[in-house]
């Protein structure tokens, strides 16, 4: 099987973790000069790119790692074609699964994929991430700029905060579902839920509908691989709940010489709209905001839409399309964390600056907190009305004799 083997980064050093090295699972699709690394999200493995595999490279037929090289496929290589990689992240699939915590950060993740880089002998590539996946493909972008030929962020979100949904009794009762799962069965359930809208779900495919579908495969897929193990799943939280792309990442992005595509679905109830439109706002000029109709992954609901953008993205870095002529994001929208903010804040000293920013940051905070806080209440509230309402004794009107 195709594994590249990382030894132990710095910050797994200085934290003191354990272990010699992780070995990733990693799988090949195609042939041609273009090189494209797929980057999957929280629990998901290397054939959830499945749409974006077979869109791509032409293929949905992995190379064989083991047998030797071809004519063709060597004349391929330099050919118009598109070669595409993804890989299981540590923690989930055939990847190891690192038992401590702290070796779980976007960061560490991120130079996995630069050693696969390199295991692979590729200088630049493409980097595409989903969710999770597009945070470590942001950092990878951020401390390796030099390799990235383009990059694409779907459904992506800031990490922190942001990940929280948006509160409601349906994402509570969702991710209360989500914890409890503990068969392929129950998690395949809450997958189709939170992955994908109501509407794609029940489309009527021959005489089935696709959440049946859709369920089946899930069941099959989760019962293969195995369901995720605590120390991944708590592992891959961390990496989501600390991740963050300081004033200097940003700057290293933008300034980086490539562009950028954030894809995000309209209906995603994981990964708000909201932030993504923000770290677009953020990334201008490099950046281009697609919205499509779709959940969480889109990539699956909308895969034609989502291919197209991603050749489209290819075929504008090859043509060194300038980044003003590439964003479709207005001018006056860059960097704003409120409107009207980048403007006042220009005007002052950076002490102020740093003052208003600060204030601001922990205001978002404050707001998340407490957002999530009287929620729970409002819940636990409601709950209890319920529950009164069946202990209620029924009174019962005197017989009459």
């Amino acid at each position: 099987m195709p594994y590249c083997v990382v030894s132990k980064h710095p910050e797994e050093e200085k934290k003191g973790s354990h272990g010699n090295g992780i070995r990733i699972f990693y799988q090949r699709y195609g042939h041609g000069s273009t090189k494209v690394l797929l980057i999957i999200g929280f629990a998901g493995t290397h054939d959830m790119w499945s749409p974006q595999i077979k869109g791509l490279a032409g293929t949905a037929e992995s190379q064989d790692e083991e047998a030797p090289a071809t004519a063709a496929a060597e004349a391929a290589e330099d050919g118009e074609g598109i070669e595409v990689c993804c890989f299981d992240n540590r923690g989930m699939g055939r990847s190891s699964v690192p038992a401590e915590r702290s070796q779980y950060t976007t960061i560490i993740m991120a130079k996995d994929a630069v050693a696969l880089l390199d295991h692979l002998g590729w200088r630049k590539a493409h980097i595409f991430g989903h969710s999770m996946g597009s945070m470590i493909a942001s950092k990878l972008a951020a401390i390796a700029p030099e390799r990235v030929l383009s990059l694409a962020l779907l459904n992506t979100t800031g990490g922190g905060f942001e990940c929280f949904p948006k509160i409601d009794r349906k994402t509570m009762s969702l991710a209360f579902r989500f914890l409890r799962a503990k068969t392929p069965e129950q998690r395949a359930v809450i997958d189709l839920e939170v992955h994908y809208t109501k509407e794609y779900l029940d489309e009527h495919i021959g005489s089935s509908t696709r959440r049946k579908i859709l369920y089946q495969e899930y069941v099959k897929g989760l019962t293969s691989n195995g369901m995720q193990s605590s120390h991944g799943f708590e592992g891959q939280i961390n990496a989501c709940w600390t991740h963050k792309l300081t004033s200097t990442e940003l700057d290293r992005i933008r300034s980086g010489g490539f562009l950028v595509s954030v894809i995000h679905g309209r209906d995603d109830i994981i990964a708000r709209l909201y932030h993504a439109r923000r770290l677009a706002e953020k990334l201008y000029p490099a950046a281009r905001m697609v919205e499509l109709h779709g959940g969480h992954l889109v990539s699956h609901e909308r895969p034609d839409e989502v291919n197209l953008s991603l050749v489209e993205l290819i075929k504008a870095s090859k043509s060194k399309l300038e980044p003003e002529n590439w964003s479709n994001i207005p001018k006056n929208a860059p960097g704003c964390m409120v409107p009207g903010l980048l403007g006042s804040l220009t005007k002052r000293s950076d002490d102020e600056v740093s003052y208003v920013v600060l204030t601001y940051s922990v205001l978002r905070k404050l707001q998340f907190t407490l957002l999530y806080f009287f929620g729970a209440i409002l819940l636990c509230f409601e709950h209890a009305k319920k529950v009164l309402r069946i202990l209620k004794p029924v009174r019962v009107a005197p017989a009459i004799s």
